[in-house]
């Protein structure tokens, strides 16, 4: 997706020389009454820290307006290299949001049951053994599409999905080849002491580990928060 090449530009001139945020604690944000404990994962540090209202409204570009950002974190590796004044790289990033129009209301365990219907259906997951580089190549550019289902019960739903990016060509000796580019993300919709939230979690793909390490973190980071907000 071409945001993702914006994203990192965008960061490169808006934090560079930005102090560091250190190693950051579970943190309680309010969402409507209650309080809600988030936390970023191990090796990733949530960016509100940093105070910049110019990087809440580039979170914000990555989510429809009828959802808060609550967190937007970004690698340890960049945030260092950010106040070394040395480009970052920006290859993973992860936002946690909720609906505005939801944040004052207490969902019952009916009505967060309907939203993850909503959820599965729009998810419109493949059928197992579908070719997910063939999948892809038919997607428009920067349009996502899901690849696989990660998690399904009544606390939680999270799917893998991917996007084609912009090609890139490549110089050679004889023509210029053309290179496919791809990100995964996942998307979990999950409910955390009675509110709505969905996290999503971001990265290049380069090898198959890009596709471990993202479902891998997005599993761990539900069970993480569930723990958090008991």
């Amino acid at each position: 997706m071409a945001a993702v090449r914006l994203v990192a530009l965008l960061l490169c001139s808006l934090l560079a020389g930005a102090p560091s945020s250190g190693t950051a604690a579970p943190t309680s944000i309010p969402v409507g009454d209650t309080q809600v404990v988030l936390d970023a994962p191990s090796g990733y540090a949530d960016t509100t820290y940093l105070g910049s209202p110019r990087l809440q409204d580039l979170a914000e570009s990555l989510t429809p307006a009828s959802n808060r950002v609550l967190l937007f974190a970004i690698s340890d590796d960049d945030m260092r290299k950010f106040t070394l004044g040395d480009p970052p790289d920006f290859r993973r990033y992860m936002v946690v949001v909720t609906p505005k129009s939801q944040e004052r209301e207490h969902l019952s365990e009916s009505a967060f049951q309907r939203l993850l219907e909503e959820a599965r259906r729009a998810a419109q997951v493949p059928a197992p053994g579908t070719d997910a580089i063939k999948l892809l190549e038919k997607q428009p550019v920067g349009k996502a599409a899901t690849l696989i289902e990660l998690r399904n019960d009544p606390s939680a739903a999270a799917y893998l999905q991917g996007t084609r990016l912009e090609p890139t060509k490549i110089p050679s000796l004889f023509k210029s080849e053309v290179r496919q580019n791809y990100m995964l993300s996942t998307t979990t919709l999950m409910i955390l002491r009675g509110h709505a939230v969905n996290l999503a979690v971001f990265t290049l793909y380069n090898t198959p580990e890009d596709s471990v390490w993202v479902r891998a973190l997005t599993l761990r980071w539900i069970e993480d928060l569930q723990r958090l907000n008991r």
